[in-house]
């Protein structure tokens, strides 16, 4: 499903940081795991990586593969830990706000007869 490119920058930065909370992982991997639920292109992916680390959010370090070069992994701090709890709680009240003006303007349009 093909989701508007703005409501996407908004909800990457709370994806990574969730799924890195899980587990350390690695850009490519991160990539993958966000794709599963958003299309996103994996360079979308980097530039997000990048402001969480400069922000103090996560923090990296190199971790030998076994199938080629070392990978740079992310870890999340206890600030990143913090704040994605922030981001946690404001999704769920803005996603909530925009469901209960859904539904309720949906009845409203129903009542009317408008349809759109």
């Amino acid at each position: 499903m093909e989701v508007n490119p703005q409501f996407k920058k908004g909800v990457l930065e709370l994806c990574c940081l969730y799924l890195i909370r899980a587990k350390d992982r690695y850009g490519y991997e991160l990539a993958q795991q966000v794709s599963i639920y958003i299309e996103v292109a994996e360079g979308a992916i980097y530039p997000v990586l990048r402001r969480l680390v400069k922000e103090g959010y996560c923090t990296t370090y190199l971790k030998e593969s076994s199938e080629g070069p070392s990978r740079k992994y992310y870890q999340l701090t206890v600030k990143g830990e913090m704040y994605l709890n922030e981001l946690i709680f404001e999704w769920s009240n803005f996603t909530d706000s925009v469901s209960r003006l859904l539904e309720k303007e949906g009845k409203r349009d129903d009542e009317s007869g408008i349809h759109g």
